[in-house]
């Protein structure tokens, strides 16, 4: 019996395999107007991200522009081991890693606690408005806040600064002092962003069974009991899974945001290491030791990211592919 059903689903599996090509085939027939959609995409993803990994070359070579690629001199690894000797590129590191971590954290946990709060507000037209103004400034460009925030943090006469004089205070020089500066860049990309994070929150929130809720309240459970032993709980695993997948962006402390805020008084504070290999490969032409710096980035985010899915797998039984 056990041999005529092994004969059998070997006999189906060839079968089973056309039919899952002819349903496929069918599929593409039927759909070939949404993948006709995806072509622009895909040659924008092609163009602006596959091909210039072609320049990864320039990271082997004292490259010259005049030269090009074919002419300019291979020095191997040269340019790796100077990344290791230059002298700013330890602090670089260090000021990523730690505007990176306080980012991510500050970035679950403001979400996070928004949406509880959120969750327990039983007045619709508050919530909905609610949701809307924190979610507004996510779609403006750091171009746009970076002003803002110089107005409004400006030593002279800033609104921020009006209000610590009122109360007693010396004005502050938010932008211009390192250790306020690594405060700002967290907080204010906690505010730019925590709204738009709110929203995985508040889908896991409204995949909760309000039959727990129901056989709380009828144990006696108050809001805050509720809260603490049915909400959190149920957040978990999205936070658990959130957290792992930050990891990968640990060497992404956000270009666009230091780029518009920082200056020299808080290099050493504030400096990242995409503003520093912006500045090494675009203003001072040292293009091929810039490559080296970010190749050494993104090799190491990969191996981070990779680490994270298989955290986020173990911790969370979460899997991309």
């Amino acid at each position: 019996m056990g041999d005529a059903g092994v004969k059998e689903h070997t006999l189906e599996t060839p079968h089973k395999r056309r039919s899952t090509r002819v349903k496929q085939r069918w599929n593409m027939q039927r759909n070939w107007t949404l993948h006709m959609m995806l072509i622009p995409a895909v040659l924008l993803a092609l163009v602006f991200q596959y091909i210039p990994m072609g320049g990864i070359v320039i990271a082997f070579q004292d490259f010259k522009p005049y030269l090009g690629f074919s002419e300019s001199k291979w020095v191997g690894w040269d340019n790796f081991r100077y990344l290791f000797l230059y002298p700013d590129v330890g602090q670089v590191i260090w000021n990523t890693l730690v505007i990176a971590f306080f980012k991510i954290i500050a970035g679950l946990f403001a979400p996070f606690l928004f949406a509880i709060l959120l969750n327990e507000v039983r007045l619709t037209a508050f919530k909905r408005v609610s949701q809307t103004l924190v979610y507004l400034p996510h779609f403006l460009s750091w171009v746009i806040l970076g002003g803002i925030l110089l107005d409004i943090l400006s030593p002279q006469g800033g609104m921020v600064n009006q209000l610590v004089v009122a109360f007693g205070g010396e004005p502050i020089f938010f932008l211009g002092d390192g250790t306020w500066f690594r405060i700002t860049l967290i907080l204010s990309d906690v505010w730019k962003e925590f709204g738009f994070g709110t929203i995985v929150f508040l889908a896991s929130l409204s995949g909760i069974n309000p039959a727990l809720y129901e056989a709380a309240e009828v144990d006696g459970a108050n809001r805050f009991k509720q809260t603490l032993y049915i909400t959190i709980p149920a957040l978990m695993p999205i936070t658990i899974v959130l957290m792992t997948l930050s990891i990968g962006n640990i060497l992404n402390a956000g270009f666009d945001q230091v780029f518009n805020l920082y200056n020299p008084l808080v290099y050493d504070k504030g400096d990242i290491i995409d503003t520093f290999v912006y500045r090494l490969g675009i203003l001072n032409g040292k293009m091929s030791f810039a490559t080296a710096v970010g190749l050494f980035k993104s090799v190491v985010a990969t191996i981070l990211i990779v680490i994270s899915y298989r955290m986020a797998y173990k911790l969370a039984n979460y899997r991309v592919f």
